[in-house]
């Protein structure tokens, strides 16, 4: 089985090293992920129902992608490389904050990560990479912060931390970038 490397970092997100992603969890140690955002011009934010079988968190419900920052790719690589991987597509995507968050899970692993969120606009319907994802769904992004505020045990943990967190911001940011969407062309 081939080893994946991911980014460690410090307090500060500076790189310190990279690790395999297992014994990262294992560990707990500190690395760097990121959570993204799609949105269509109606508000719709794609979420997706994570893979049966993924070592953690499988079956929950979280934000159209997620994942850690590999060994020899910057942020902007990644982000756009692991939404093609797991969506089936790429947009244009928004750096729009960072946070610290550490959970350990029922299985004894520990995400223990400095996430960065980004925001992107995308009105397809994405093909997800069934080995990754089980089911996706368009949801108005107040109704998604309903939901998860109503039924938190269906979303992974670093979704609702964002939406308990960050959720304004992320909003923000969405608003900002529909109207830019959905300009007709002169």
């Amino acid at each position: 089985m081939e080893k994946n490397f991911i980014t460690l970092v410090d307090r500060n997100d500076e790189i310190v090293g990279f690790d395999e992603k297992h014994d990262v969890h294992r560990k707990g140690l500190l690395h760097r992920a990121f959570s993204i955002f799609v949105v269509n011009s109606e508000g719709e934010v794609v979420i997706h129902r994570r893979a049966l079988d993924k070592y953690h968190s499988p079956g929950l419900w979280t934000n159209t992608c997620c994942s850690h920052l590999p060994k020899g790719m910057n942020m902007e690589q990644a982000v756009h490389q692991r939404l093609i991987e797991e969506m089936g597509f790429d947009t244009d995507l928004i750096f729009v904050t960072n946070f610290h968050y550490t959970i350990e899970f029922d299985n004894g692993l520990i995400e223990n990560e400095i996430d960065h969120i980004y925001v992107g606009l995308y009105n397809q319907n994405p093909i997800p990479n069934p080995t990754e994802v089980a089911d996706f769904a368009w949801v108005p992004l107040d109704d998604l912060r309903k939901n998860v505020l109503a039924n938190p045990n269906d979303y992974t943990y670093w979704l609702k931390h964002i939406i308990y967190n960050h959720f304004e911001v992320v909003k923000q940011a969405v608003d900002k970038l529909i109207p830019k969407f959905t300009l007709p062309y002169n």
